[in-house]
């Protein structure tokens, strides 16, 4: 699910589920805060390079079978292999809209993918991550966390559940882009381009799909011959100020807004549309109005 090495001074973190757009699990948020500890504690990396395998870089939550079933994700697709009972906040992301919800057990369920983002954010050495392809929707809850961004040119980087069933849950668009952007993007669901990205200042470098690679390695090993010690101080001064802004406290809403944006009459509706007519479906009645279903 996620690939490890590390050559020093570099660890690389990738993630490996192509076939899947890197799609988010449970276990991976898990993995990778597993990872990133391990990071922290080798002397010999400085700096973690964070990538997706294959042709984008996340598309966020592994969300279609869930959406497509009308009772939630179903115990027999999700009942651990070892036969372990169900844990209860798996079936909270979704289930019938007949039955009560608990909107406290879905916030345990999703903080602790935040906290497995928030891991890239917390780690004491710099994170660079690469962007491809697309970043959306979970897969920027993760990607803002990390601390600098090398993204192509062409790549599609947005949160369109912003427009049904969802909320970003690590709540970082406003402290990337600041109050104005942040509105643009959320108050439409758009997406844009790796190129505006770099011109918001989201991204510290774009570059044409050719040459990421090398600019995405240029960065890290730049970073990579300062000492630890010195990467570790000025990465706590920033986060700092990051922290004084309240973004936990905003992470707390994040995460519950993101359920209840589950749970709202057009939140169900999107759900039993997936469940009828599958989840691209779902998806591309949701963009099309927008002018921008399957747009790269």
């Amino acid at each position: 699910m996620i690939l490890y090495t590390v050559d020093a001074p570099v660890a690389r973190i990738v993630l490996n589920r192509p076939r899947q757009g890197n799609a988010i699990t449970l276990e991976m948020s898990r993995e990778l805060a597993r990872l990133v500890e391990r990071a922290n504690l080798d002397p010999t990396v400085h700096v973690i390079a964070l990538s997706g395998e294959g042709p984008g870089f996340c598309a966020g939550y592994d969300l279609a079978a869930s959406a497509e079933l009308l009772d939630g994700y179903g115990e027999d697709a999700v009942r651990p292999a070892d036969g372990s009972p169900l844990d209860p906040r798996v079936l909270a992301r979704n289930h019938d809209p007949t039955t009560p919800w608990d909107p406290v057990t879905d916030y345990q369920m999703m903080m602790r993918n935040v906290r497995g983002f928030m891991s890239l954010l917390h780690s004491e050495k710099p994170v660079v991550a690469k962007i491809q392809g697309f970043c959306v929707a979970g897969g920027t809850d993760m990607a803002l966390c990390a601390d600098l961004l090398v993204v192509a040119d062409d790549a599609k980087i947005g949160y369109p559940p912003a427009r049904v069933w969802g909320a970003p849950t690590s709540a970082l668009w406003a402290a990337r882009l600041g109050v104005g952007r942040a509105k643009r993007l959320l108050l439409t669901g758009d997406c844009i381009s790796g190129r505006e990205a770099f011109d918001w200042g989201l991204a510290a470098d774009s570059a044409p799909p050719d040459e990421l690679d090398e600019r995405f390695e240029r960065l890290v090993q730049r970073a990579g011959r300062l000492p630890i010690n010195q990467l570790v101080m000025h990465k706590l001064l920033v986060n700092q100020a990051l922290f004084a802004q309240g973004l936990h406290a905003t992470q707390v809403l994040g995460t519950f807004f993101d359920g209840v944006a589950r749970h709202t009459p057009e939140g169900y509706a999107f759900q039993r549309l997936a469940a009828e007519s599958g989840w691209l479906e779902a998806v591309r009645q949701r963009d099309e109005p927008f002018g921008d279903f399957g747009r790269s």
